[in-house]
């Protein structure tokens, strides 16, 4: 089955559990990175972020995994009053095996996602290869803070 990534991220409320409480209905899943605290990255003023990337294995189609993270979203609460505001669940398509979307809301490989210190560190420890030819934009802190 095709290998894919989701970024996942929480800077609302007791942000572990909602990493937990997600990582707990993704189907296919196969490893999950540690748990990396990070600066938020543009949107307003808003405290640190926890961040991991989950893997899977996965038959799902990419509009599929769209519906997946908003599903995921929609059951911690999440608000979209603020664009980049703060939010207890954020979940992304980073990267679909085989797979390139350029759709209006969605698009494969995530377009900014080579952008991102806390996307691209968790996801670097799960799949080494992401990390060739990677220049660290030196976006904010990513301290490494529990294995998952």
């Amino acid at each position: 089955m095709p290998q894919a990534f989701l970024g996942l991220g929480s800077n609302l409320g007791d942000r572990m559990k909602y990493l937990q409480e997600a990582v707990k209905n993704i189907p296919d899943l196969i490893a999950v990175s540690g748990v990396y605290e990070t600066d938020p990255v543009g949107g307003p003023d808003q405290g640190q972020f926890l961040n991991i990337v989950a893997e899977l294995e996965t038959d799902l189609s990419p509009r599929s995994l769209l519906d997946l993270a908003q599903k995921l979203e929609r059951q911690a609460n999440r608000s979209r009053e603020v664009h980049w505001g703060p939010r207890t669940l954020d979940v992304d398509v980073l990267w679909i095996e085989g797979q390139e979307v350029h759709e209006s809301d969605l698009v494969v490989p995530h377009p900014r996602m080579r952008d991102r210190a806390f996307v691209m560190v968790p996801l670097g420890e799960l799949a080494p290869v992401f990390l060739e030819d990677w220049n660290d934009p030196d976006d904010g802190q990513v301290n490494r803070i529990a294995d998952w």
